[in-house]
């Protein structure tokens, strides 16, 4: 991994789990902060316990500031000499469940902060949160790669390993209830008084792991990894058709967009998703100019050997690859209208650069989060639901499931009337192929 390579990361969790104060204390103990923001910090400065209000770097808008909890997605930018970072603080209210998704969807790492002083140490099993099952199920969906489950707010246990350990089992029984893909490292941490943020706590010499700021720096990140290892499956969904001079009479014609997965090679076959056409790559245009090659995620030009009917929304794929575009999916949907979801209804599902009317077919089941069940024969959907749902659209997408790539397996729903966005989609299987 490149020393450089940018982390997308978010916090998750529930409210007053103390996600602000974690981020301001990492960029104050980082040094990653202005030197007028270090100082209107420091005035703030709370002289009964000699505390900074930490929340304050993140929470910008006045209604945050007034209500003491983070509403909107705050997005922060530092580096250390190792690693460039983009941080993101998510709302932990249930009502703004629809912001933290928004910040997930692009995210390499996740940050699950557990308030330990709220939880009943008492019983044998602990209970989690309700928003800590909500968002980790939601982490699960999204295909998050790396999960640090920070147990928060310690100095308020004395540092007690016992107490650290319970909340590790209760999560670890959570994350195989949810069948999370990936294996949790959990820390423990107080954001407030920078313990295991930055350096090891000497509070805390029985844990053995890293401070949470090295051990982000050594996160592998997404990197498109499945993307790219499935080299053949080469998807460039076009965004638009460019001539060189804007006129018909010119005898450019240029296909621009990101490729989304695999690799591109001038001289390749190519197939043209839904019509079926074939051509070969003529030429590959970067920022740079001319080359011969491309890899996922680079921004392209492509030129073809003849003339195809190709638009906006249109894949060009490899010719040998299996996938062919469907009109029948079968989805993972996070609900986040205030208005129920109405089977009756049809909505525009937006997938890449393609907007086609669909319809919800049928609800599979519901999953609630506070048992973690399957609750079948479903007619609607509230706000913060999460269901699996079949759908029919009007018109083909060129779509994969979202486990072989993340940007081709997501879509949203949107409200044809008022035209808000009401639901985040997973792709899971595609139905007619």
């Amino acid at each position: 991994m490149s020393t450089n390579s940018l982390l997308r990361f978010i916090t998750a969790g529930s409210v007053d789990d103390g996600k602000s104060t974690l981020i301001g204390r990492l960029l104050y103990d980082s040094h990653s902060l202005m030197s007028d923001q270090v100082d209107t910090l420091e005035k703030s400065q709370d002289s009964s316990n000699n505390s900074l209000d930490f929340a304050q770097l993140t929470d910008g808008l006045a209604a945050e500031r007034e209500q003491g909890i983070t509403i909107d997605v705050a997005y922060r930018y530092f580096a250390t000499p190792k690693r460039k970072f983009i941080l993101a603080d998510t709302p932990g209210h249930e009502q703004y469940t629809r912001n933290m998704v928004t910040g997930a969807s692009t995210a390499d790492a996740a940050i699950v902060l557990i308030d330990a002083s709220r939880l009943d140490l008492s019983q044998d099993e602990v209970t989690l949160q309700r928003q800590s099952k909500r968002h980790s199920a939601l982490l699960k969906l999204l295909g998050i790669p790396n999960i640090i489950v920070a147990i928060n707010k310690l100095d308020l246990l004395g540092y007690d390993e016992t107490a650290f350990n319970k909340i590790v089992e209760a999560y670890k029984k959570l994350a195989a209830q949810i069948n999370l893909a990936v294996t949790p490292l959990f820390i423990p941490i107080s954001a407030l008084h920078g313990e295991n943020i930055v350096h090891l706590s000497e509070r805390m010499p029985w844990y053995k792991g890293p401070a949470l700021l090295p051990l982000l720096e050594d996160l592998p990140s997404r990197q498109h990894s499945k993307d790219t290892a499935q080299g053949d499956l080469s998807l460039f969904p076009v965004q638009r058709v460019v001539r060189q001079d804007g006129s018909a009479l010119d005898d450019f014609r240029g296909y621009q967009g990101r490729l989304t997965a695999g690799k591109l090679v001038v001289g390749q076959e190519i197939r043209v998703e839904p019509s079926g056409q074939r051509s070969r790559i003529k030429e590959i245009f970067g920022p740079n100019g001319s080359q011969q090659e491309a890899v996922s995620g680079q921004v392209l030009t492509i030129t073809l050997d003849n003339d195809v009917d190709i638009s906006r929304g249109d894949t060009l794929v490899a010719a040998d690859n299996a996938i062919q575009a469907s009109r029948s999916i079968r989805a993972h949907i996070a609900w986040m209208d205030d208005k129920p979801l109405n089977p009756a209804r049809r909505y525009w599902l937006k997938h890449g650069h393609q907007s086609v009317y669909a319809k919800v077919k049928k609800l599979e089941y519901r999953w609630d989060v506070n048992n973690l069940s399957r609750e079948e024969h479903v007619e609607y959907l509230d706000m913060n639901d999460i269901a699996q749902a079949q759908l029919s659209l009007q018109q083909a997408i060129t779509a994969t499931p979202y486990t072989d790539n993340h940007l081709s397996g997501a879509f949203i729903l949107i409200d044809e009337a008022t035209n808000h966005t009401v639901a985040a989609g997973m792709i899971n299987t595609l139905l007619d192929q």
